[in-house]
């Protein structure tokens, strides 16, 4: 058999990965797979190093980024766009498969659960999580979308949702898709307002964490919980 460096560029990738495994692969060889041949004038590797550099190797940032914005890339048409795209997507789903209850301790444990669901999400979103009095997560719920600047929650509807799943806390989330993590008046004036409710009904909110990227705001962990 011939070693990998023999091997046309394009394929080197893939032998590699079947003769050491998938972990051995770089960024740039696990993206070449994906996009299969290269142009006349780069190989697959050689572009998928372009498509990184453009989104500066960040995969956050490749997962925002469309069919349609993928296809201005020199030598990426229709079909290797949508092959890129649907691997973001798998990736998504993937993160956001917890077969197990998880049991939230912390503020940081709740957004290493939700920060899953707002992953390459470029308008705001509110979802609530259900938690049992041991607070393990029953589920969790989109309760509204909006745009890049905002969303509105209706608590009537979250609190139908909470009676569904029978649960006796929740905690609340969004995220601000500006990477801007100070909650506004609105923010803070639905959280007062649906920790009042809760009340009434022995549902307890917990928290409020506002999602940007990879980092978070707590209104539980900054005192603001009333």
């Amino acid at each position: 058999m011939k070693p990998i460096t023999a091997w046309a560029e394009d394929d080197r990738p893939r032998e590699k990965l079947l003769l050491k495994g998938r972990h051995t692969l770089s960024d740039s060889e696990l993206l070449a797979i994906l996009i299969g041949s290269g142009s006349r004038r780069k190989s697959a590797v050689e572009l998928a190093r372009e498509i990184l550099d453009l989104h500066n190797n960040d995969y956050n940032k490749l997962g925002k980024t469309s069919v349609a914005e993928l296809m201005k890339i020199k030598g990426i048409g229709k079909a290797k766009a949508v092959q890129i795209n649907a691997a973001m997507e798998i990736s998504n789903r993937r993160k956001s498969s917890s077969p197990e209850m998880e049991i939230i301790r912390s503020s940081r444990d709740c957004f290493n659960f939700i920060k899953k669901v707002y992953a390459d999400k470029v308008a705001e979103e509110f979802h609530v999580v259900f938690l049992n009095r041991a607070n393990k997560i029953l589920g969790s719920e989109c309760m509204s979308k909006g745009g890049m600047s905002g969303t509105i929650a209706d608590g009537k509807l979250i609190f139908r949702k909470a009676l569904e799943y029978r649960c006796s806390a929740m905690i609340l989330s969004h995220n601000h898709p500006s990477g801007q993590l100070k909650p506004s008046e609105a923010d803070r004036k639905l959280t007062r307002s649906l920790i009042d409710f809760g009340k009434l009904i022995d549902i307890q909110i917990l928290d409020h964490i506002i999602v940007a990227e990879n980092n978070y705001f707590s209104f539980a962990d900054e005192g603001i919980m009333n």
